[in-house]
C-alpha cells in the first residue's frame, strides 16, 4: 500500500497478544488478545481518528485559548479545537518518532519536540510499549534539552472496547476516584465536586447505563503500590483493567458520545492523566522538567 498516514507501524507480539506502535506521535494503533480487539484502533490507511492511541505531551487535555505563560515567557498555541477556542492534547501527537530498540514483544520509540512559539523549550520524549503475561505496558520517559526549566503534563488517549462486546451501556464501570471537576461549555474546568453517593461515583463498579461522560475524575485511590486502575467488565463475562503508577493523578473517561458514528458511543476513552486540564494556565499537579533530568511514569492494559 501507499506511505500510511501514521508512518511506519512497527508491530510486536507476545504469546497470543499484538500491539502496533506508529511513527506519527508514537502512538497505539492496536492491541489485542487473539480474536479479542482491547483497544478500538483505526485501520493502517486511516488518519488517527479522535486521538485513538495517541500520547498527549506536553499538555493533555485542553488549554484555554491556547495561552498561557512560564518562566517569563508568553506562549501561544494554535487552537486545534477551534470550535471551543481551545488547544487540545499537546504538541507531540503529529510528530514523527523514531525508532531506538525493538525486540519481539516490545519496541521503544523517540519524538523530539523542537522549541516553538506554542512551547519554547526542547523536549524528548522517550515511549517504550512491552507485552508479557500481564499485558501491555507502557512507560514513558521525558527530558527538557534546554537550559530553562520547562512545565510539562502527559497523557494517554486508548479507546477500550466493551469486554465481550457488549455494548457500552451493559459495561460495568470502576473509577478509583473521589471527585470530578465541573466544567463549562468549553470543557474547562469551573470548580470540583466529591463524588460519594451522586451518579458520579463509580468507587464500586457499576452498570454505565444510558449515562455520558466527558468527564476528569480526581482525588484518586491508589493500591500499596500507588497504582489507581479503571475497570470495564460485563456480568459473568471478561473484564479490562487500564492502571497507571503514582505520577497520574486524574483520569479522563470519555463514553464517546459526541464522536461521529460509526465511532460514537462504540468504546469508551480512559485517559491517564498527570494533571487536570488547563494545567499550563493553572499550575494545578504541573511537573516541572529541570534540563536534563529524565522524569518517567508508566501506564498499561490488562485485558485478563
Amino acid at each position: 500500500m501507499p506511505h500510511a498516514p501514521s508512518g511506519t507501524q512497527w508491530t510486536i507480539t507476545y504469546g497470543s497478544q499484538s500491539a502496533t506502535v506508529v511513527e506519527v506521535g508514537g502512538g497505539l494503533r492496536e492491541y489485542r488478545d487473539g480474536d479479542r480487539e482491547i483497544v478500538d484502533g483505526y485501520a493502517e490507511d486511516e488518519i488517527c481518528p479522535n486521538g485513538a492511541g495517541q500520547i498527549l505531551a506536553p499538555w493533555p487535555n485542553r488549554l484555554r485559548d491556547g495561552k498561557y505563560t512560564f518562566g517569563g515567557h508568553t506562549c501561544q498555541a494554535a487552537l486545534s479545537e477551534p470550535a471551543t477556542h481551545n488547544a487540545i492534547h499537546g504538541l507531540v501527537r503529529w510528530q514523527p518518532a523514531t525508532l531506538v530498540d525493538r525486540s519481539e514483544s516490545a519496541v521503544t520509540v523517540s519524538v523530539v519536540l523542537p522549541a516553538q512559539p506554542a512551547y519554547p523549550w526542547t523536549l524528548s520524549l522517550t515511549t517504550r510499549h512491552e507485552l508479557d503475561d500481564a499485558g501491555l505496558t507502557v512507560t514513558h520517559t521525558a527530558t527538557n534539552l534546554g537550559g530553562e526549566p520547562a512545565p510539562f503534563g502527559l497523557g494517554a488517549h486508548p479507546y477500550l472496547f466493551p469486554p465481550g462486546g457488549s455494548a457500552v451501556d451493559d459495561v460495568w464501570v470502576g473509577i478509583p476516584a473521589r471527585s470530578r471537576l465541573l466544567t463549562d461549555t468549553r470543557g474547562l474546568p469551573i470548580g470540583a465536586a466529591k463524588v460519594t453517593g451522586s451518579e458520579w461515583d463509580f468507587g464500586t463498579p457499576k452498570r454505565l447505563g444510558q449515562s455520558v461522560l466527558d468527564t476528569a475524575f480526581g482525588d484518586v485511590v491508589r493500591d500499596d503500590s500507588g497504582r489507581s486502575a479503571v475497570t470495564l467488565a460485563v456480568l459473568d463475562g471478561p473484564a479490562t483493567t487500564i492502571w497507571a503508577d503514582a505520577s497520574f493523578g486524574w483520569w479522563q473517561v470519555y463514553t464517546a458520545d459526541t464522536t461521529p458514528p460509526p465511532r460514537r458511543r462504540r468504546s469508551i476513552a480512559v485517559e491517564p492523566m498527570t494533571c487536570p486540564p488547563d494545567a499550563l494556565r493553572s499550575g494545578r499537579d504541573l511537573v516541572t522538567l529541570k534540563p536534563g533530568e529524565p522524569w518517567t511514569a508508566s501506564w498499561g492494559i490488562s485485558p485478563r
